[in-house]
């Protein structure tokens, strides 16, 4: 069972989110999953893994920034000039206002919240740059997540600010989706401080699963392998699967399940309960050492 429920962030903006397991609440084990570029709380796996992770005795929040574009209306983007004027900082600082929401007992009592992230494309690096700042978040899943925000050329930049607006096309939905200067601004802005992921995961000690499948056209595998490589390696693990892409088989809407995303979400669901720290051996591989010890 799901409830719904909407918060005004710390900058004014509308939060929408989709709760699972509240009966689970009390046990403290929470996961919030944490959408990217033009993604959604009710895109198409979502609800999916609300529910199999409720069932798995997990309290999940779900929900959509304030600026995805996503208004009344669940499935669909007709909030374009919200969409446009998006910052990376604004995102993190409602990832936040979410994450005190929980604490503060807004869907019901709290008792030691251990909180794991689970963030999706752009929705991992946001995961990443946010949690080192936030004690109860315990653990970082990414899955496909980007390693940088700075994803464009100087040549399109410089029409950019010559536009004052970026455009993105929509391929599922057909729509021209503009980025204003702001976003462009709040990244050159914060590029070396708070926006600056490979600082945020250099830091960030805390257990970290990094997820990406082989066959990832929107964002490449090295990127994976980059985060890895800034991240402390005892606490982290890089798990590649193979003969998948950037959603890991799933579509929108949902089409359901497959062999690849079970694996993902087995992954996943595994990393929270257990850490298992690695020891490198000469080869550059990863072996298992006996410490395991739970996660959240």
């Amino acid at each position: 069972m799901n409830k719904n429920y909407t918060i005004t962030s710390s900058l004014g903006g509308k939060i929408s989110i989709t709760t699972f397991g509240n009966k689970n609440i009390s046990k403290g084990n929470c996961i919030i999953l944490v959408h990217g570029f033009k993604g959604f709380k009710d895109w198409g796996y979502a609800p999916y893994l609300g529910e199999l992770f409720a069932e798995r005795g997990y309290f999940v929040i779900t929900f959509n920034f304030s600026h995805n574009g996503i208004g009344n209306d669940n499935f669909n983007f007709t909030e374009l000039e919200k969409f446009a004027n998006n910052t990376f900082t604004r995102e993190i600082t409602e990832l936040e206002d979410v994450v005190k929401a929980y604490q503060n007992n807004l869907f019901g009592e709290v008792k030691n919240p251990k909180i794991g992230l689970i963030g999706h494309s752009r929705g991992g690096a946001i995961a990443l740059l946010t949690a080192p700042k936030l004690e109860n978040v315990k653990a970082v899943a990414t899955w496909g997540s980007v390693a940088t925000l700075d994803r464009y050329s100087e040549r399109q930049k410089q029409n950019w600010r010559a536009k004052g607006y970026f455009s993105v096309m929509n391929m599922r939905t057909k729509q021209e989706m503009r980025l204003n200067i702001s976003l462009l601004e709040d990244l050159e802005e914060n590029k070396n401080g708070s926006l600056n992921i490979k600082k945020a995961v250099s830091k960030l000690n805390k257990p970290l699963l990094i997820c990406h499948g082989t066959e990832d056209l929107a964002v490449k595998l090295d990127e994976a392998k980059q985060l890895f490589s800034w991240s402390n390696n005892e606490m982290s693990e890089l798990n590649i699967i193979e003969n998948t892409g950037h959603t890991f088989g799933c579509l929108h809407p949902f089409e359901g399940t497959n062999a690849k995303f079970e694996e993902l979400l087995n992954k996943t669901d595994l990393f929270f309960r257990e850490n298992r720290t690695y020891e490198r051996i000469k080869n550059g591989n990863l072996k298992y050492s006996n410490n395991v010890r739970r996660v959240i």
